[in-house]
């Protein structure tokens, strides 16, 4: 598409509630071409579209998770980000103080066996003497993933394991990003913590910085042992440590399912990097983190394999989980002695299945979920397909699951559009990333696919390149009549998910994305409003419909009926794109209605457009591009 054709390219999409004797309707967008669409509402030749067909795919990449919809404020709050040799760097702590009032190292002196590394703090400076501490006291400080928001009237859970040999009289506070406000503060004072001692309070903003800090400082000489330092806002959704705002924007998907944790991030530069599930569950302050070799960040996974199971379940979707099958992007473990790994997915099925008198079921009770989740897809690998032993490891892989739970589907990674596959599967994943001309045209992609094998899952999906930039029209364009494609050929495609779903604007690793956010903001790119026009596709009935008279095969459509969960009534909608250079005026006829439950209701109208196809949404314009609804009139 001719970037320079500003004002044409347009998503559009009907709600229609009719009667029989209702024929056509039609809508003139200052058009100098007609074209025709005809639908037929009967559902005698109608198919219904997966109940998982549009969903959504979360990867720990951009600082998505961490720093992002896990809302800890803390960044690497165990102290373990620089490694188990110490004295270690502790970036991105900070000391309060200089080398002649205080000392900060690392020592391998914790409490916890997984994560050994805390916090040593020798304060040479005391209340009185020849050096008296400042006023404001000596220690560390964090500012979190860019700054901390912090906003009057919160409140903010603080917890911390602290050790010393003398009494405690430390000072717990948010201070704002001047380093001058105090935005919150307590003075903790414990006669006897010789031993590691949990320290749990609840902070309350007296005022607001998006960009404040947490630190711990005291005027007390000593040697003060610090690990495990959390704050989390009270308020997250369901008490389930998700931010609320961004997890509101999820939810406002209707996702189907979402895919987890990733993405390469499942597979690591290095094996000894890849996401180790065993390792993310459990008590927060036992786990011990990893370093994300692909994108290059630590995560202390808090946003673990429980939370993502339990994400799923807050969003009413299912989940899709993909796990490491021994194979990097560097190095991988042979068919003969894959056997462990394969046992260890087998324990993390039986976490989210099993029953809680079972060995890992019983770990997912103890974390507060005695109820099984409802795991019933698993993608074996991300992205492996053609490496050396990827073909031996599924089979093992596969053939292990099915014996125990026959009815997991299992997603391959090797892609079955244009060929038979030489292996067993339910599901077969599809990726995607390309220019938007090229995105628009495999709209037709599964046009010819057969219908007996495997379904596909579409797992990765983007425009990219200059098209894209951060967040284009143009992107969401080509991304629409891609997707209207894949609905028109929902018996071939089971499920489909845009990636990467999240970006925190300080860690841009990957354009563009969905969401973008920051500590305090967010807003969606034209991407995300783009999938609202899919909401109610998701176990939808997909009509019969054609074009005739398609300029340059520039617009595409689909037509579906589908039942409002609010009213209970159904309604016939119809999506179309036009991707051409030229305005068009679109004309619609709809037969089959005779004895349609569809009533008459009226019409409405949205369309997703701008004056340039290469606008974005910002901070400061976050509705620059944004789906705009309109009622109409019957016609």
């Amino acid at each position: 598409m001719d970037a320079n054709h500003s004002t044409c390219g347009f998503l559009l999409f009907f709600f229609i509630g009719l009667y029989a004797s209702f024929q056509c309707c039609a809508t003139e967008i200052d058009a100098n071409q007609t074209t025709w669409l005809f639908a037929n509402a009967s559902q005698i030749s109608a198919t219904k579209i997966p109940q998982t067909m549009f969903g959504i795919s979360f990867e720990e990449i951009n600082h998505s998770g961490a720093g992002g919809l896990w809302a800890e404020l803390v960044n690497n709050r165990g102290f373990e980000a620089g490694g188990q040799n110490t004295p270690s760097n502790i970036d991105p702590w900070s000391i309060i103080g200089d080398e002649s009032l205080l000392i900060v190292s690392t020592e391998r002196a914790s409490c916890f066996d997984r994560n050994e590394v805390a916090l040593r703090m020798e304060v040479l400076c005391d209340k009185d003497g020849d050096n008296i501490c400042p006023a404001g006291g000596v220690g560390v400080y964090n500012p979190g993933f860019w700054g901390m928001n912090i906003e009057q009237g919160n409140k903010y859970k603080v917890i911390f394991y602290v050790r010393s040999l003398n009494t405690l009289d430390i000072s717990v506070s948010f201070i704002g990003s001047n380093g001058l406000q105090t935005l919150a503060t307590a003075n903790i004072i414990e006669a006897d913590v010789s031993n590691w001692t949990k320290v749990e309070v609840v902070l309350e903003a007296k005022g607001t910085d998006h960009n404040s800090r947490l630190q711990l400082t005291t005027i007390k000489k000593g040697v003060i042992w610090l690990d495990q330092v959390s704050a989390m806002p009270l308020d997250t959704h369901k008490g389930h440590g998700f931010r609320n705002d961004l997890f509101n924007m999820i939810a406002d998907l209707k996702p189907g399912f979402i895919r987890f944790p990733g993405g390469s991030f499942v597979e690591g530069e290095w094996l000894m990097n890849a996401f180790r599930w065993k390792e993310t569950v459990g008590p927060w302050e036992e786990r011990p983190g990893h370093f994300g070799d692909v994108w290059k960040y630590w995560t202390d996974d808090g946003l673990g394999y429980f939370e993502y199971l339990q994400l799923a379940e807050d969003l009413g979707s299912l989940p899709v989980w993909v796990f490491n099958n021994g194979i990097s992007l560097n190095d991988q473990v042979d068919t003969s002695i894959i056997l462990p790994f394969v046992q260890n997915i087998l324990d993390a099925i039986e976490f989210a299945r099993g029953d809680a008198a079972s060995t890992w079921g019983s770990v997912r009770a103890t974390m507060g979920h005695p109820e099984t989740f409802d795991l019933r897809y698993v993608a074996v690998g991300n992205q492996d397909c053609g490496k050396k032993n990827y073909r031996g490891n599924y089979l093992k892989f596969y053939t292990a699951i099915k014996t125990v739970y026959p009815d997991i589907k299992v997603i391959s990674n090797c892609d079955g559009s244009s060929k038979q596959l030489d292996q067993p599967a339910d599901l077969y994943d599809f990726h995607v990333y390309t220019d938007a001309k090229s995105m628009f045209s495999m709209a037709h992609n599964f046009d010819h696919t057969s219908r007996s094998g495997p379904k596909a899952f579409v797992s990765e999906y983007a425009v990219t390149g200059q098209d894209a930039g951060k967040g284009s029209l143009l992107k969401a364009l080509a991304e629409a009549g891609f997707l209207i494609g894949l609905e028109r050929n929902s018996d071939a495609v089971e499920m489909a998910s845009n990636a990467p779903l999240f970006v925190n604007t300080n860690d841009r690793r990957f354009n563009a994305d969905a969401i973008v956010f920051n500590s305090s903001q967010r807003y969606g790119t034209p991407s995300y409003w783009m999938q609202h026009f899919f909401r109610e596709s998701n176990g939808a009935i997909l009509l019969n419909s054609t074009l005739q008279a398609n300029p340059s095969n520039s617009l595409i459509s689909s037509a579906i009926s589908w039942q409002n969960a609010k009213d209970k009534k159904d309604y016939l909608r119809i999506k179309v794109v036009n991707f051409g250079s030229n305005r068009v005026t679109l004309k619609i006829s709809i037969d089959g209605l005779e004895g349609n439950i569809i009533q008459e209701t009226g019409s409405a109208k949205t369309i997703l457009t701008s004056s340039n196809v290469k606008d974005e949404n910002s901070f400061n314009q976050p509705t620059k591009v944004r789906s705009v609804y309109k009622l109409g009139n019957n016609q």
